[in-house]
């Protein structure tokens, strides 16, 4: 296909993309989860600039509450922004500043919340209240006044906690609280939700998380063995409801799984958030959220919730008996199974002109890709891209994007103290196993005849210890490193057949 056509293609598919707009604007979406559009706020996320989307004049969710210390600050990119978050007793509220201590430029997240509850530079101890105020300079003679200057200020964020999760705004703080909060409406509206819930930081952009979890065709493929099959790959016809520069509607009528859990609507609500909302006779109501936050150029925080609404009690009875680190332990095996071919993609849209060319680099011949295509449109109509011309860093090797260390194990408070716990328990398991191997044979000598049974039971408490040491290394690699192979290259078990 020669340029033009593939131009004239793009303005045909921006022609019926308008059309559909121009039947029923966002402030008309049927779930309401627009709260700029519904008069509540004053400003719509983006900016008040209808053809333009700013990136930074919106809210982003940063942490999840429950991974947060209150005793210790937490660091956090944000744009390109690094941002210091930590627990203010005098305010009793999480409070986000820069981090980066006005004197020397030295990083607040390496310091500590001093003993009368303000934040401590690690360098010189200036101290600071959580509106960035400099309350202290400990080197200043009696009688200096140098922290009251606007230069010993911190830059202060806008910080508020919705569903779990703290948000912060980068932006004119003077917008914060005339925006919209990006929330989950359906858990706001109806009672009884069970959740299940995950973050990781991700090695490739939040458009490009987006776009993938938009692609509800994928999931038979790239996660067979995991949460999909490839036996239930079939046609994905979805259509295109609303669209606007605050996101957009769809829905698939089918359904996945070959139309046999019922229809599936999906919302994306720009600039990082979107879900998919599906109601089956077997299972109830499910939705699969996801908020991508993005970091830098090439990395982004991905907060995953998955809500369920089941129409019997014994499911939502188990879910909340797991322990949410063994639960992200699954997660993360089906996060890897997306992760390394992404990382690359990116790239190669890079390579081929980016979103602004994403019509030419990708053929697009199905209905399956029109969430695809229309997230790539609004980033191109309304200038989304937030790093925009910044060019993406060189690629990772396999075992670094397969690390679950850093980009999630160390950060998350479950994970974190169920490894502690895991590894005392292991080197338990090995003491045991030597105190053990150490006692059979000198009750042998010892006892001579009589100690059949006590050497017996002693070798088996040796080897029981020895085999819970090994198993439970295995487990404590999962905290660590991800699989090589994802489950969907592994060899399918033949069947049986009757000769």
């Amino acid at each position: 296909m020669s340029d033009a056509s593939l131009t004239q293609a793009q303005a045909i598919a921006d022609t019926e993309l308008e059309t559909t707009v121009g039947r029923a604007t966002v402030a008309t979406l049927q779930s309401g989860v627009l709260e700029q559009d519904s008069g509540t706020h004053e400003l719509p996320a983006g900016g008040p600039d209808p053809s333009r989307f700013d990136a930074k004049e919106a809210w982003y969710p940063v942490f999840y509450v429950e991974d947060l210390d209150k005793t210790k600050p937490a660091r956090f990119t944000l744009l390109e922004i690094d941002l210091v978050i930590w627990w203010e007793q005098a305010t009793e509220s999480w409070r986000v500043l820069e981090d980066k201590c006005p004197h020397r430029l030295a990083p607040l997240s390496e310091g500590r919340i001093a003993e009368d509850g303000l934040l401590e530079c690690p360098y010189h101890g200036w101290a600071f209240s959580g509106a960035g105020h400099c309350d202290r300079i400990p080197q200043q003679a009696i009688g200096g006044t140098a922290e009251t200057s606007e230069r010993a200020c911190v830059t202060a964020f806008p910080a508020t906690i919705r569903q779990g999760l703290l948000f912060v705004y980068p932006g004119n703080p003077n917008n914060a609280t005339k925006t919209a909060v990006p929330i989950v409406t359906p858990i706001e509206e109806l009672d009884g939700w069970v959740c299940l819930n995950t973050f990781r930081d991700l090695p490739y952009d939040a458009l490009t998380l987006l776009e993938n979890v938009l692609d509800a065709s994928h999931v038979p493929y790239t996660h067979h063995r995991s949460v999909g099959n490839r036996a239930n790959a079939a046609p994905v016809d979805l259509e295109l409801v609303e669209s606007g520069k605050q996101g957009f509607q769809g829905l698939w009528e089918e359904g996945p799984r070959k139309g046999t859990l019922g229809r599936q609507d999906t919302t994306f609500i720009a600039p990082g958030l979107m879900w998919h909302d599906l109601t089956s006779k077997q299972f109830g109501r499910t939705l699969t959220v996801v908020y991508a936050t993005p970091i830098r150029k090439g990395e982004c925080r991905l907060f995953a919730i998955f809500p369920f609404k089941f129409s019997a009690k014994l499911p939502s009875f188990f879910i909340r008996l797991t322990p949410r680190w063994y639960s992200h332990l699954g997660q993360n095996n089906v996060l890897e199974d997306d992760q390394i071919f992404l990382h690359h993609q990116e790239r190669y849209l890079e390579q081929a002109g980016g979103s602004a060319n994403f019509a030419k680099a990708f053929y697009l011949p199905t209905r399956a890709d029109r969430f695809v295509s229309a997230l790539r449109q609004w980033v191109n109509r309304y200038s989304a891209d937030p790093f925009s011309g910044a060019t993406l860093p060189p690629a990772l090797p396999k075992e670094q994007l397969l690390d679950r260390y850093y980009s999630h194990t160390i950060k998350c408070a479950s994970c974190s103290a169920a490894l502690t716990r895991l590894q005392r328990i292991r080197l338990a398991c090995l003491i045991l196993a030597a105190i053990a191997w150490t006692v059979a044979p000198l009750l042998a000598v010892s006892l001579g005849n009589e100690a059949g049974f006590g050497v017996v039971a002693v070798a088996v408490a040796s080897l029981v210890s020895g085999a819970a040491w090994l198993g439970l290394g295995r487990l404590e690699q999962q905290f660590y490193r991800g699989r090589e192979t994802p489950l969907r290259n592994l060899p399918e078990k033949k069947r049986s057949q009757k000769k």
